[in-house]
């Protein structure tokens, strides 16, 4: 039986900061994840992708992310479940949380924090007959790492965050050539994400190709080209050597869906004074939870975490006073 304070579910950037912020306050911190490594989709989907919206980080590659936050929380030792998959909760005589994985191992904490991003999730696939026989042959819905498409000529399919980034980064010196299809005119990203599509459209750096979809596959054990059905121009068919669907992850919440949480469109419902769930004692953080304007982003994952762990102190330590100390004063033990 592992024994910790506080037993935090999922080891994305929001449940390795929740360590940080725990140990500040001589808080224990032990973390379950289905996934091998630490670093939540950041490790597993986008390790090399760019991410703009971390204070006082212009830039910075996700996966390197996780590793300043593995080195932040270095000096508290967390400890670690990787590779298992929360499977089961219950209370025991003390009040106290067990926690089963899918590999039986046990954890006991008064405090579960839930920081699991989008849970369990798969990418949304297109209905393009064949496509299962061309999948990690051509056909990949995940970028990893760009320098596997340096040289090659790339179709991309989507409208979001996802398709408009990568469009931009593979389009700056790593694929010798870039298509962006999508199947309406106009695009759901970020502003500034489509107006940098748009210029390299422009200048002739990318094809675009709006108001068409790839409909068809094909090749010799390996994708060769596509069909785009266009709406004004009919069957365009495109030489490629990789076509890249990103229309996004289908999330499932998995076995934390049957842990009587109040959920609400496959998300966990909290109070926002502190993150709290309907459960006492259970705490959801970052992409997992839902409450009246959520924004998905790290930076507020981060200080949900914050808010969080002051409330769990109080729950373990009712009779203690907490009172907030700036590290600029105390310092971080370790460092």
């Amino acid at each position: 039986m592992i024994q910790t304070d506080i037993l935090i579910i999922g080891a994305g950037p929001v449940g390795l900061f929740t360590v940080f912020e725990a140990g500040l306050v001589k808080l224990k911190c032990h973390i379950i994840d289905a996934l091998p490594q630490t670093g939540g989709q950041c490790s597993e989907i986008y390790p090399k992708k760019p991410i703009y919206d971390i204070p006082a980080y212009p830039s910075i590659m996700a996966g390197e992310l996780t590793d300043r936050l593995m080195e932040q929380i270095k000096p508290f030792s967390p400890g670690f479940t990787l590779g298992e998959r929360a499977e089961t909760i219950e209370k025991d005589d003390e009040g106290q949380f067990i926690i089963t994985t899918s590999h039986g191992t046990k954890h006991r904490a008064p405090i579960i924090a839930i920081a699991a991003g989008l849970g369990c999730f798969e990418p949304r696939k297109p209905p393009v007959e064949g496509l299962a026989d061309f999948e990690n042959k051509g056909v990949e819905y995940i970028i990893k790492d760009p320098e596997f498409y340096r040289g090659k000529k790339v179709v991309i399919s989507g409208g979001g965050d996802s398709a408009l980034d990568w469009t931009n980064f593979l389009a700056d010196g790593v694929a010798s050539e870039v298509t962006l299809v999508h199947r309406r005119p106009s695009f759901r990203g970020h502003p500034d994400s489509v107006q940098k599509v748009m210029d390299l459209a422009q200048a002739g750096k990318i094809n675009l190709l709006t108001n068409g979809e790839v409909v068809g596959i094909s090749g010799n054990g390996a994708v060769q080209s596509v069909e785009v059905k266009h709406k004004s121009e009919g069957m365009i068919s495109l030489e490629t050597d990789h076509w890249i669907p990103l229309f996004g992850l289908s999330p499932k919440l998995g076995p934390i869906g049957e842990w009587n949480l109040n959920i609400k469109k496959n998300a966990i419902e909290v109070d926002t004074f502190d993150y709290s769930t309907n459960v006492p004692g259970i705490y959801a953080i970052g992409d997992i939870n839902t409450y009246p304007g959520k924004l998905k982003l790290i930076l507020c994952g981060f200080h949900e975490a914050t808010l969080m762990v002051q409330s769990a102190y109080k729950r373990i330590y009712p009779d203690k006073n907490l009172v907030l100390k700036y590290t600029t004063v105390t310092g971080v033990p370790g460092m």
